[in-house]
C-alpha cells in the first residue's frame, strides 16, 4: 500500500513538472486546507491567511520544475507559508512599535517549526500583482475603475455605485465583464483553480 502511495506522489510530481493543471488541482485540493490550518496557528486574520496560503501555491506553480522529490512539494508549501507568517508577524510588531510578547512567542514557534529548508528562488507575489494590474489596465476605462475600486480598494458594490453615480447592477456587470476578460489571460500563466482563488472575493 505504501509503495502505491509513493508511486502516486511521484506520478503527480512528474505531471506537475510538465505543467499539468489537473495534477496541480489535485495537489491544491489535497493541501490547501492543511496550509491554511498551519497559518491559522499563528495568524488570526482569515483574509491574511488566505493570501499567504494562496501565495504558497502560486509560488509552487512557478517553481514546480525545481522540485526533485514528492516530499519537496510539501516542504516548499510549508516553508513558504512559514515565511509568509513570519513576515506578517514582524510587520504587525513593527506597526505596534513596541515589544509584543505574544507576537515574539509566535515568531519563536515558527522559527523552530519542523520544516525542511530548500534553496528555492521564490517568485515574489508582487510579480503576480503586476501581471494582474497589467491585464486590468487593458480593460475599458469605466470597467477598469469599477474593478480597481472593488479588487484593490475593497469597496462594496453599493459604495462604488454611489461614487460613480451608476446602478449596483451596472457595477456587477462591469465586474463580471472584467473577470471574463481577465480569467483567460491569467489562465495562460496559472491553473484555472488558482485564477478562481485570486478572484474568489469577487464571486
Amino acid at each position: 500500500m505504501t509503495t502505491g502511495l509513493i508511486n502516486q506522489d511521484e506520478l503527480l510530481l512528474k505531471l506537475l513538472k510538465t505543467g499539468d493543471q489537473f495534477a496541480f488541482e489535485q495537489l491544491f485540493k489535497a493541501n490547501y486546507n492543511r496550509i491554511f490550518g498551519f497559518c491559522k496557528r499563528f495568524i488570526d486574520d482569515s483574509e491574511v491567511i488566505r493570501n499567504v496560503s494562496l501565495e504558497a501555491f502560486v509560488n509552487l506553480w512557478f517553481n514546480r520544475e525545481k522540485i526533485e522529490k514528492p516530499g519537496g512539494i510539501y516542504a516548499f508549501l510549508y516553508t513558504f507559508a512559514r515565511s509568509g507568517c513570519l513576515n506578517y508577524l514582524r510587520d504587525k510588531r513593527n506597526e505596534k512599535k513596541f515589544f509584543d510578547r505574544r507576537i515574539h512567542e509566535l515568531e519563536s514557534q515558527l522559527n523552530i517549526a519542523a520544516l525542511t529548508s530548500y534553496d528555492f528562488s521564490l517568485l515574489e507575489f508582487t510579480e503576480l500583482e503586476k501581471l494582474i494590474l497589467d491585464s486590468v489596465n487593458e480593460l475599458p476605462e469605466k470597467c477598469r475603475q469599477v474593478f480597481i475600486k472593488s479588487r484593490y480598494e475593497g469597496k462594496s458594490n453599493r459604495e462604488i455605485a454611489n461614487e460613480m453615480v451608476i446602478s449596483e447592477k451596472s457595477v456587477e456587470a462591469h465586474i463580471t465583464r472584467a473577470l471574463k476578460f481577465l480569467r483567460p489571460k491569467l489562465s495562460d500563466y496559472f491553473p484555472l483553480i488558482l485564477v478562481k482563488m485570486i478572484f474568489q472575493s469577487l464571486y
